[in-house]
């Protein structure tokens, strides 16, 4: 029986795809995001052992609330890293009618294999993903992030070209990724996919720096503040195209 490392789950999640859904975050990344907000899911070798029905049988337990959009979002953590595990959870999860989203920032992709054939073999039973793109600069997003981003943006083409649709996410963090420039360069990316159905700006906050200060991990952004909400709608605007 294949099971995933869980770090926890959340009943009534509400900005994780459509409708309400109820949210798997699993264990392990790659990426060291200055502003991650869950550091504790970065360890590969931490989490709790489930099983894809033990956690469906749960899930269901609140279908009632989803509505006709909810359903279940895998997030983290990193789910790809976790590929097995996820195509057999959205392989059952079909088989009980569920929607199925994924919250993912995309870095194990490859157009290797085994991995592709898996990841294609995922997308059909996928029906919405949620991507972020962290920094459009490979170089300012290794320097964000501690790895490249040519393969995430690969990533973003392969699901252009099966029409699989996406939600862009940008995380906006004054002095690292709120520079028009880039901003612009971002929409031009987002402009050659087919595939976008939402452009979503995030604010960045702090919340989770007690996160790392319990881990004893330096935090290196304690002086950023939020952005003002002139600069989140200025992004907005220029990531769908306005300005």
């Amino acid at each position: 029986m294949i099971k995933g490392r869980i770090h926890s789950t959340e009943s009534f999640g509400s900005v994780d795809g459509p409708g309400v859904r109820f949210v798997i975050f699993v264990q392990g990344c790659m990426l060291r995001c200055k502003y991650c907000h869950n550091p504790d899911t970065w360890n590969t070798a931490s989490g709790e052992f489930k099983s894809a029905d033990e956690l469906l049988d749960t899930a269901e337990r609140y279908r009632s609330y989803w509505g006709i959009e909810g359903g279940i979002t895998v997030s983290g953590g990193e789910p790809l890293l976790q590929i097995d595990f996820l195509l057999d959870l959205f392989h059952k999860a079909k088989q009980r009618g569920i929607n199925t989203c994924i919250d993912t920032a995309g870095q194990p992709f490859t157009r290797s294999e085994p991995f592709f054939s898996k990841f294609r073999e995922l997308c059909d039973c996928t029906d919405l993903f949620i991507v972020d793109i962290k920094h459009i600069d490979d170089v300012r997003h290794i320097e964000l992030t501690g790895r490249p981003n040519g393969n995430i943006l690969d990533m973003f083409r392969y699901l252009s070209e099966i029409g699989k649709p996406v939600w862009v996410r940008h995380v906006l963090v004054p002095g690292l990724t709120d520079d028009d420039e880039y901003l612009r360069r971002t929409a031009e990316f987002i402009r050659t996919l087919g595939n976008v159905k939402r452009i979503e700006v995030l604010p960045y906050h702090s919340f989770g720096v007690y996160k790392w200060e319990k881990l004893g991990i330096p935090y290196k952004l304690g002086d950023v503040e939020p952005p003002a909400k002139s600069s989140v709608e200025n992004a907005q605007n220029i990531l769908e195209g306005k300005l």
